[in-house]
């Protein structure tokens, strides 16, 4: 089979069209995947679980006439269930778990035609910014293998920098698909709460925080697959508002004047580095010379009350999925079965009552009330994605044993993504200013809930100003 060597110089629309022309086959196309993981994982870690062989089984049975027919792509390793694939969460308690069925959002995109040829590391259970797990070892940042690639979906973010896919399944919490899409030059978009199923297993992640969607490239990329898998499934807890019509079609479209607030202030009072503080004004800069009006402007509301209720909730559902987990196993906790925050945060989710739990859910509620009067007036809030560039490796330890320490370094790195998910608003990182020694750094719009379609529309005139693609990692 001759060697396709154009792969990385496309998109995954772009394969796609080649692979429907039939300029290309799938299987040269997944060959191609496979040489470039086999040659980059090696130095990146960014792939933990290689699934070669189900991918080539998978094309020999013949893909679905879907839009993305024949693209490799590759699934994060947190929750997301691929059947007869292992599902570690980025964990030792999870050794041994393989899936006996898809998720629903798994069949929807293979309804696609996406191809799944591996799943991407992630920091145990997802907890942190960076993905650095002890039981799997850290995804480097292509950039600078020094460097973190972000987290929680650092994995995914490595693999398609470094060119191993055009796109990649991830998931934010808490800033999880934007910040490694700050750290490694990318488009990531948080969808709004409950745009894509969580089912069958759940209804929700971390009570509404989480949210599944994708890294990529391009932005028509994540308009696609979006398209492709939006809209809830049968027994959902509630759901998005539908679109007026395709992403696809809105990345295409544009966006008319758009009343943007600009902030650079990080609503916990944290510094911001002035690399970050500078791509943020580049950006508004821009979008005022494409004709929107931008002002500087942002929400009140009350960021250690956000700070705590997130706490409270993820303490409490990582405490949730461990006691499930050690149910399964028929035995308790043991020692060297989680890293040291994990086990941390687990003891203070066991001393929440159910009292504090739902005071968290108040809380969270009251800043999208807060949220949702301030998009009347403006159409997206701009800032930093994170506050710093790309930390070096092991600036966030996950085996510490100071967890207010590790809480403290964490709301220091990314203040400004968590009030999209506490919200359920829609926001996107997008890859417009790299530093002096050539580190990414991301700019985050903001959207009303529901408003993916302004996001994809501004994002695509901004892709098509300042185009980002052919800048790569120097490897």
């Amino acid at each position: 089979m001759a060697a396709f060597r154009e792969y990385d110089a496309h998109d995954a629309l772009g394969l796609a069209a080649l692979i429907a022309r039939k300029q290309v086959s799938a299987a040269e196309v997944l060959e191609a995947a496979i040489e470039r993981v086999e040659a980059a994982n090696p130095r990146l870690n960014a792939v933990v679980h290689k699934l070669y062989d189900e991918a080539r089984r998978t094309i020999a049975a013949g893909l679905p006439a879907g839009p993305l027919a024949g693209v490799p792509y590759m699934l994060k390793d947190l929750y997301l269930l691929y059947r007869g694939a292992p599902v570690s969460n980025g964990s030792r308690l999870f050794d041994g778990f393989v899936a006996d069925h898809d998720s629903t959002l798994t069949e929807r995109l293979r309804a696609a035609g996406l191809v799944v040829m591996g799943k991407t590391n992630t920091p145990e259970f997802g907890l942190s910014a960076t993905t650095e797990p002890a039981a799997l070892g850290p995804a480097r940042n292509p950039w600078d293998p020094t460097r973190s690639a972000g987290g929680s979906s650092g994995g995914a973010a490595a693999a398609v920098a470094a060119g191993m896919i055009p796109a990649a399944h991830a998931t934010d919490g808490g800033g999880s698909i934007r910040i490694p899409a700050a750290h490694c030059g990318l488009f990531g978009l948080k969808p709004t709460r409950a745009r894509n199923p969580a089912g069958p297993d759940v209804g929700e992640g971390w009570s509404g925080l989480g949210c599944g969607h994708a890294l990529t490239r391009s932005v028509r990329d994540s308009a696609a697959l979006l398209d492709a898998t939006h809209g809830p499934a049968p027994g959902d807890p509630y759901w998005a508002p539908p679109p007026a019509r395709p992403y696809r079609e809105e990345a295409a479209t544009e966006p008319g004047r758009l009343r943007i607030a600009l902030t650079t202030a990080a609503p916990t009072g944290v510094p911001v580095h002035p690399e970050c503080v500078a791509a943020a004004e580049a950006a508004a800069r821009l979008c005022a010379d494409l004709g929107h009006v931008v002002e500087e402007a942002a929400p009140s509301f009350d960021a250690a009350a956000m700070s705590w209720a997130m706490r409270v909730i993820i303490a409490s559902s990582l405490r949730s999925a461990i006691d499930l987990r050690c149910r399964a196993l028929g035995r308790e906790l043991d020692d060297g079965d989680v890293e040291r925050i994990t086990a941390l945060w687990a003891e203070e989710g066991a001393r929440y009552t159910g009292a504090d739990y739902v005071r968290a859910l108040v809380v969270i509620h009251g800043i999208g009330r807060r949220f949702g009067a301030f998009f009347e007036t403006y159409d997206l809030l701009l800032s930093p994605t994170v506050a710093q560039p790309p930390p070096p490796l092991g600036v966030l330890d996950m085996m510490s044993g100071d967890l207010e320490d590790y809480y403290a370094k964490l709301s220091a790195l990314v203040p400004f993504t968590a009030q999209f998910n506490v919200t359920g608003c829609p926001a996107a990182s997008l890859p417009l200013h790299w530093t002096a020694d050539g580190l990414p750094i991301g700019v985050q719009f903001g959207a009303r809930f529901g408003d993916e379609a302004t996001l994809f529309r501004l994002a695509a005139q901004i892709e098509r100003a300042r185009p980002w693609d052919r800048r790569r990692p120097p490897a």
